[in-house]
């Protein structure tokens, strides 16, 4: 655990309290609002020195911690992307700041296009793996054997367990899937998209995979809910952009705040 990240839990700490946080959740594209559902304290990511200043329209850069559903969170309302900086461990610094404030769990939410028929816009679909497309990874330059992650089981059997759970008993339909994690910005190409597929993805998008690394690393977690924002390239007629995504987010939205106040409820 660095220095700055146990300062700067301090400096956390002194805004919204000593209580241990349980769980942080990173927001992805168009689902910054659940972060308004937390009852707490909301911290400006430029309040807070190394947080990054995530440039990425549809991501609000605070920090809040408070209750959500009686557990007490850490949500990053925003994340840093590797094509924003070119830095795969962007978001190293916020994990570590995470764990010293005494979470044990990270959950990642994404905006991601599909790849299958069966899992149009609007629905979600829960993390069972993650293939690295990018070829990155946000431990290179770590210079301890702790860089040497064991990546099975990644996403969290138990916690995943306990969203299936979360979904069923409210009657939101989940579907579970292998995410892609393609570098960006641009999108892919149909022939990329073909050979993810071929590989073995259900989904694609551009963050989430390093963040999950991260976590692992450092003894967080994890799990990831994608929330569909578009077909694949060269799966349907529609025109993919930032703005579709953003405006499609919306659609699985709902869901995903469903799921993640039954899981939460669970825990209590």
């Amino acid at each position: 655990m660095s220095k700055n990240a146990e300062a700067l839990a301090a400096q956390i700490k002194g805004a919204a309290g000593e209580a241990p946080v349980r769980l942080g959740l990173i927001l992805g594209s168009g689902l910054g609002h659940i972060a308004n559902e937390v009852d707490g304290v909301a911290i400006p990511y430029g309040d807070l020195p190394g947080f990054p200043h995530t440039g990425v329209s549809g991501h609000n850069a605070n920090l809040v911690i408070g209750d959500f559903e009686g557990v007490r969170v850490a949500v990053f309302g925003g994340r840093a992307h590797y094509y924003e900086s070119g830095r795969g461990d962007a978001m190293r610094l916020p994990l570590e700041v995470l764990k010293a404030l005494g979470a044990d769990m990270m959950l990642a939410t994404n905006a991601a296009g599909s790849m299958r028929d069966d899992m149009p816009t609007g629905s979600i679909m829960c993390l069972s793996d993650h293939i690295n497309f990018s070829g990155l990874n946000p431990l290179i330059g770590e210079p301890t054997d702790a860089r040497f992650v064991p990546m099975k089981d990644a996403y969290d059997p138990d916690i995943r367990k306990g969203l299936r759970a979360a979904a069923t008993a409210a009657g939101v339909e989940m579907a579970d899937g292998v995410y892609a994690w393609y570098s960006g910005p641009s999108f892919e190409t149909p022939a990329e998209i073909k050979a993810i597929g071929m590989l073995g993805a259900d989904a694609v998008g551009m963050s989430t995979v390093p963040e999950v690394i991260l976590a692992r690393f450092l003894g967080l977690r994890a799990a990831a809910i994608s929330t569909i924002t578009n077909m694949a390239a060269g799966m349907s007629n529609e025109a993919i952009s930032h703005e579709h995504t953003k405006a499609m987010a919306p659609l699985g939205a709902a869901k995903l705040e469903t799921v993640l106040r039954g899981y939460l409820r669970g825990l209590l």
